[in-house]
């Protein structure tokens, strides 16, 4: 009689597991896309400053049209994005596409001039440093929610349930590279 308390308890304390485990889990997992959501936010916001920088460097380059046009096609290709994974590499080339686009401005004094430029210039770089703080608390995220679903004994229940890894949020190889400096 007594071996069949003790099947109970260690059933009991079984499923206690199973569920606390499913529990941190979900709360890993929603955290994770919570965090991608807060990325999306800032995505957004520097997606509508783009239109009004696009249109400011246009009035003073306009013999600039490719690189005008490469930003309006990276903005594009981001807001048709779908996944995470795709959002993460259209925003590797919005970054690139602006980044050119503010280069070129070092060619036209005037435009640096030009306030309402540099408040949006402002408004951009205020935007990036939000989406790079994003982006580390997301991978933050990411990495232990991984560690949940990768890790023994949550990993068994993970598998159970079928929770799947979240994608780190990665620097491409050309922003990883090192900028040429010249004087």
């Amino acid at each position: 009689m007594q071996w069949w308390i003790i099947l109970i308890i260690v059933v009991a304390v079984l499923v206690l597991y199973v569920i606390s485990t499913y529990n941190r889990l979900v709360k890993a997992r929603n955290k994770v896309r919570d965090q991608w959501a807060q990325i999306d936010v800032q995505l957004k916001r520097r997606y509508d400053l783009i239109p009004n920088i696009v249109e400011t460097v246009k009035g003073y380059a306009k013999h600039e049209k490719e690189a005008l046009e490469a930003v309006i096609a990276a903005r594009s290709k981001a807001l048709s994005a779908t996944t995470p994974e795709d959002e993460m590499k259209a925003d590797g080339d919005v970054s690139r596409a602006l980044s050119k686009l503010l280069a070129l401005t070092e060619s036209y004094p005037e435009l640096k001039a030009n306030e309402n430029f540099l408040k949006l210039q402002d408004s951009l770089s205020e935007t990036e440093d939000k989406i790079a703080y994003s982006r580390q608390f997301y991978n933050d995220n990411a990495k232990s929610y991984r560690n949940l679903v990768e890790m023994f004994p949550s990993n068994i229940v993970a598998k159970l349930f079928r929770f799947e890894p979240m994608a780190f949020f990665e620097a491409s190889a050309e922003e990883k590279a090192a900028p040429k400096v010249q004087f």
